[in-house]
């Protein structure tokens, strides 16, 4: 029986990640979740925040924000499928991108307010994006996690 689960992270543009670690733990809509191998099957919706891989004691982090997720069982394989409207590696969050997230946030933060003449639900979703990064890219800007 494996001790290992297959991570599999997918966007809407391309696949983010893809390999055998030995856990992950991500926001789900009802708390966050450890998922290891041999999990019950599970199907959840994914929350802001970030999602941790451990594989061989070095964190791997992601930021993500929306979607779904998958746990099942193929050929004893347990499969941690997720497929997120957003999910970037901490490491590709640069210093530079966080002051640029911070400012598109106010920008998007004033626009959603004038609720007439833009698309509100287009706009809080970019917010919540930019604001996601930001808030992920701080959290791990100190601690040791494998790039």
């Amino acid at each position: 029986m494996s001790t290992k689960l297959e991570l599999k992270i997918v966007t809407p543009e391309r696949l983010i990640l893809q390999e055998m670690v030995d856990q992950v733990t991500l926001p789900t809509t009802e708390g966050e979740v450890t998922i290891l191998a041999n999990h019950i099957p599970i199907i959840a919706g994914l929350a802001s925040g970030d999602i941790v891989a451990m594989n061989d004691g070095e964190y791997v982090p992601m930021a993500v924000s929306g979607g779904f997720v998958e746990v099942k069982k193929e050929n004893n394989i347990t499969i941690v499928a997720i497929l997120a409207d957003f999910a970037e590696h901490v490491s590709n969050i640069t210093d530079e991108e966080i002051s640029k997230a911070k400012a598109k946030s106010e920008e998007l933060r004033k626009l959603a307010l004038d609720k007439g003449t833009v698309d509100y639900e287009h706009f809080a979703a970019e917010l919540e994006r930019s604001l996601t990064r930001v808030k992920i890219a701080d959290k791990w800007k100190s601690k040791k996690y494998r790039k």
